[in-house]
């Protein structure tokens, strides 16, 4: 239409004439609602995990108040292009910055833990759930397992909160990581996490000064407990 007006010197009449178009199509308006803030909000949400889905993503989004089932965030996350990125670049994620993290000032503050894999005598691989508190140093579990999940993690925090009731922040290891797993990323995690008011720090991936607290506590352990014993 515009191609006809501005080359041919025609009105908007003429041109739909000609093109059999009716007028009412050309200057109708959509009035449907963007849903601007909705997608706003979305955007933060997926920026702040980015290995979480638009179903995820959608029940964060219930939990804050906001009425929108997971058809209308599904079809928003397609039209923001925030699909999850399989691979990224690693100079990417090296590059990614990351907010100066606020140093405890007293203790069950802020805890953190990871999972240390080992193996016994006979070769069968065994793993280590170990959480620090941040302001004392002081170890408060270590949990050791043939096959931890996300529900024995849970249920590990639960009884340390039972004993010296519940911290502000976890910092863990990174959301994508090989002897990690999806434990801290579960359902179950994410579930417990948001009932508690905990808020789960992910360190950065191939960043482990992130999370330099519980580095240093499983290579004193490693070294002084299972590089000298067999299990």
């Amino acid at each position: 239409m515009e191609y006809l007006q501005t080359g041919y010197g025609v009105n908007e009449r003429r041109a739909c004439r000609v093109l059999a178009a009716p007028r009412a199509s050309q200057r109708y308006r959509s009035v449907a609602d963007r849903r601007d803030a909705l997608r706003m909000r979305l955007r933060a949400l997926a920026a702040s995990r980015p290995n979480w889905g638009y179903r995820r993503l959608t029940l964060l989004q219930r939990r804050q108040g906001w009425a929108a089932n997971h058809k209308l965030v599904y079809r928003l996350y397609k039209a923001e292009a925030l699909g999850l990125r399989r691979r990224r670049p690693r100079r990417r994620v090296s590059a990614a910055r990351r907010e100066k993290v606020a140093v405890p000032s007293r203790c069950n503050q802020t805890w953190s833990m990871d999972f240390m894999a080992d193996q016994l005598y006979s070769g069968r691989p065994v793993r280590i759930l170990a959480i620090v508190d941040n302001y004392s140093r002081e170890s408060l579990a270590l949990q050791a397992g043939f096959r931890l999940t996300g529900e024995d993690v849970a249920g590990a925090l639960d009884t340390l909160v039972r004993q010296r009731g519940i911290p502000t922040s976890i910092r863990c290891g990174p959301q994508v990581r090989r002897d990690n797993g999806t434990e801290f990323t579960s359902q179950a995690m994410d579930h417990w996490a948001y009932s508690h008011g905990v808020t789960l720090d992910f360190s950065r991936p191939g960043k482990p000064t992130d999370n330099g607290l519980i580095e240093a506590f499983n290579g004193r352990l490693r070294a002084e407990c299972l590089n000298e014993h067999w299990f």
